[in-house]
């Protein structure tokens, strides 16, 4: 069976009759699509188009690299692993490397990628990949024009702290602290 069939169920495709433009962004687009459900019947589904980002759990003496910044959508400032969008065409683990050091300052060869996965897929297609370096070497930063953050390190048990304070709420930081506790538990990336 081929990857793209493991997620099919024919009986509950959806068939996509027409697909409105609504909002074309520098980082996303929406649009709307009436579709054919599996009964005959109509629906319109609101659908944000996403390029892609990558996120980096990125170790450094055990403590895991993290940044500080404002999030407009929130308005507040959330605690996050480095992350960031990949540009049109640019090779995930690529833009991994570019967005670690651009953040952080911190660099690192080798770059295991973890597991890929969909943000909020009832409405977006959006899909993040999250890479994982227990080598990251201190460097420089090259933040973007607007691009305004605090970087700090901490420990597992800061990390769980953090999550229960709800100062990292969002779902790949959580993932990325889940997946480095499980890996001090077993010694290997799941």
């Amino acid at each position: 069976m081929k990857k793209d069939e493991i997620n099919r169920n024919p009986a509950l495709d959806e068939e996509t009759l027409s697909t409105q433009p609504i909002f074309e962004g520098k980082i996303i687009t929406l649009q709307v699509d009436t579709v054919k459900l599996p009964d005959g019947n109509t629906a319109t589904r609101e659908v944000v188009k996403h390029p892609g980002a990558v996120a980096v759990l990125a170790l450094n003496n055990n403590k895991m690299l993290v940044v500080e910044q404002y999030r407009q959508p929130m308005h507040r400032t959330e605690v996050e692993i480095p992350a960031g969008k990949l540009d049109k065409g640019e090779d995930p683990l690529a833009a991994a490397g570019r967005e670690l050091q651009e953040e952080t300052g911190f660099h690192s060869g080798e770059l295991k990628l973890l597991k890929s996965f969909y943000t909020s897929p009832g409405f977006a297609d959006e899909i993040i990949h999250l890479y994982v370096t227990d080598n990251a070497q201190p460097g420089d930063m090259a933040l973007d024009e607007d691009e305004f953050l605090e970087v700090s390190e901490l420990t597992l048990e800061e990390a769980y702290q953090y999550i229960a304070d709800g100062r990292i709420a969002d779902a790949k930081t959580m993932m990325a602290v889940y997946a480095w506790h499980l890996y001090t538990l077993t010694g290997q990336w799941h």
